[in-house]
């Protein structure tokens, strides 16, 4: 049975604009993200996989092979060969109509090899799961549960949705992390991956958690950084401002996707979530990422606030000269707090949203309103 494909045009036409735009395009993002699927529906003129052997074959010479191409041309799981980055800048440069849609799944890398050849000539496109508005606000919960990665989310139940992801968490610890050149045991990351799991949606402390681990806070450090670039867990950096007050200067950690971190923690039903002691912390992650994309804002321009004293901030950002932030909170009716009045008065917000998993929007202050997720990208459309 063929999976079922949803309408994902706002990725789509964000891509496209890029592809028109600059020579060479990145899509970057997690295993079965849908970047392959992306890249099929441009229609490039020729389409190269490096994990088919036949593919990699073909590229023995590559300045022969790709030198014969013309018009779009897709190169997918560029990391196998990061040899091709000088060679795409001597080939677009040598032709202008020539371009190129790379496509990789270990960003840091990518982006460092990209901006070191390519300066001036790649665009990259960060692409997630399933938005909301893809699956619509009617599939929320589904969504929570079973995580944006398509095939997981389109999983005919949850427990095939449970068992993809299971098999997905194995293939990428034993498969994909060894192509990467990490030589890490399969065991000693998924112990490690197991453990973060428990510090999702906290402040992170490299030297506890190398206690716990039996590892330095360095270790820590390596292992924190592979899956990160990898687009397994974001890590949120702090926004610290000199304000006068004490703020936390350490990153707080998230599992990027809900479904890989319901599945950590062999959560596989809407009823096991609803009593998980990480119920506040599952929202809290899903919610961020949802707001993340809506806002259209990267990893390196997010924040959150956080002072000694106690008030905080889950989400900050700069937009238009102004300062923006997001409480989430599951909860029926949110209210004000004053660690709320506190970031207000302290990081001068223009505006403050409460999201929260509710159906109505309503004000609780001139520049305050709580705001139910699903009505996130409209709020931000119409700001």
């Amino acid at each position: 049975m063929r999976m079922k494909i949803l309408d994902r045009s706002l990725d789509m036409g964000a891509i496209s604009q890029r592809v028109k735009t600059f020579p060479v395009m990145a899509i970057l993002g997690p295993r079965q993200c849908g970047k392959t699927t992306m890249a099929r529906a441009m229609k490039a003129d020729h389409y190269l996989d490096l994990e088919n052997p036949r593919d990699a074959a073909r590229l023995d010479q590559p300045q022969l092979a790709l030198e014969e191409m013309k018009g779009l041309i897709a190169i997918d799981e560029i990391q196998r060969m990061p040899e091709l980055f000088p060679l795409l800048r001597y080939l677009v440069d040598q032709d202008r109509k020539r371009r190129f849609l790379i496509l990789g799944s270990a960003s840091r890398d990518l982006i460092r090899q990209g901006s070191e050849s390519l300066a001036g000539r790649i665009a990259y496109y960060h692409l997630g799961g399933f938005r909301l508005s893809d699956v619509g606000a009617k599939n929320m919960k589904k969504l929570w549960l079973r995580g944006a990665l398509p095939p997981s989310y389109l999983a005919a139940s949850d427990d095939d949705s449970q068992l993809w992801r299971s098999q997905y968490i194995t293939t990428f610890l034993e498969r994909d992390i060894p192509q990467l050149g990490i030589t890490i045991p399969a065991r000693t990351l998924r112990r490690f991956w197991l453990m973060l799991s428990n510090y999702h949606g906290q402040i992170l402390n490299y030297a506890e958690l190398g206690r716990s681990f039996g590892v330095s806070d360095m270790t820590v450090r390596k292992y924190c950084d592979i899956l990160e670039g990898t687009f397994m867990v974001r890590l949120l950096q702090p926004w610290y401002a000199n304000i006068g007050k004490r703020l936390v200067k350490r990153p707080k950690l998230y599992i990027r996707d809900s479904g890989v971190f319901h599945s950590l923690l062999s959560i596989e039903k809407h009823e096991q979530l609803y009593v998980s002691p990480k119920l506040g912390a599952s929202w809290e992650g899903f919610a961020l990422d949802i707001v993340c994309r809506a806002l259209g804002k990267d990893d390196t321009e997010v924040f959150f606030w956080h002072a000694h004293g106690g008030a905080e901030l889950d989400l900050y950002w700069r937009h238009g000269g102004k300062s923006w932030g997001v409480e989430f909170k599951y909860e029926d009716a949110p209210r004000m707090t004053r660690s709320m009045q506190t970031a207000i008065h302290d990081l001068q917000l223009a505006k403050l949203w409460i999201v929260y998993p509710g159906k109505s929007s309503y004000a609780l202050a001139n520049n305050v309103r709580a705001i139910p997720l699903s009505e996130i990208e409209a709020a931000w459309n119409y700001k």
